[in-house]
């Protein structure tokens, strides 16, 4: 299945392991660019405090979520404890029909659930310099005790043995540095044969006029 062939948005998936710096990097990368936008996951967990719904986002009832799922309506769906966490098919596409590059925060196995239904979604993955520094970011939140943050080393490492899924890999040593390296990225499929050929079909027709 590929819904793609008729719109003209990129859409990227960006994966991590906790503590590498995901969300900064793609909130800096939607800030500096115009046309590219975070998808708001929906989810069935209660709304924390500043949390807006349809921002952070959309909150909805399990049933709601089960009847969504039940119509495939979803690109990839998770359950984390009690609570279910999914990326809308609609939501989505109405965005890449609209010309808006569309970037899903999402782990390596919503990832490839994405890439088997849009095989021309761009994967980026992001790691953390070390082990070390991963283990100061994590300990560092001051949220966590020892036991949490050796299981969420673990997870980590579980989560990079999967990089090698992604087309991109980016390394977040230096903020400016992987920043940079996440806008090429951007800059590059924006410069695609099928991305021009859509942007510039009234050049091109008057060239082959």
């Amino acid at each position: 299945m590929n819904d793609r062939e008729d719109v003209s948005g990129q859409l990227y998936v960006v994966s991590a392991p906790s503590g590498a710096g995901k969300t900064s990097l793609v909130k800096a990368l939607v800030e500096a660019n115009e046309q590219l936008a975070v998808s708001v996951s929906h989810t069935t967990r209660a709304k924390r405090p500043g949390e807006v719904d349809g921002i952070n986002y959309h909150f909805v009832s399990i049933a709601e979520f089960g009847a969504v799922r039940e119509q495939g309506g979803f690109f990839e769906w998770a359950q984390v404890f009690d609570n279910f966490y999914g990326t809308s098919k609609q939501g989505v596409l109405e965005q890449l029909n609209q010309g808006i590059d569309v970037i899903l925060e999402i782990d390596w196995q919503g990832a490839a659930q994405v890439k088997q239904q849009m095989p021309d979604a761009v994967a980026i993955f992001i790691l953390p310099p070390s082990t070390a520094a991963l283990r100061e970011r994590l300990t560092g939140r001051g949220q966590d005790d020892s036991n949490v943050i050796e299981r969420r080393m673990q997870s980590a490492r579980d989560e990079i043995s999967h990089f090698g899924e992604a087309d991109y890999v980016v390394l977040n040593d230096r903020f400016e540095t992987a920043l940079n390296d996440l806008q090429a990225i951007i800059k590059s499929q924006r410069l695609s044969q099928r991305h021009q050929s859509i942007r510039l079909t009234s050049v091109i027709n008057d060239l082959l006029g």
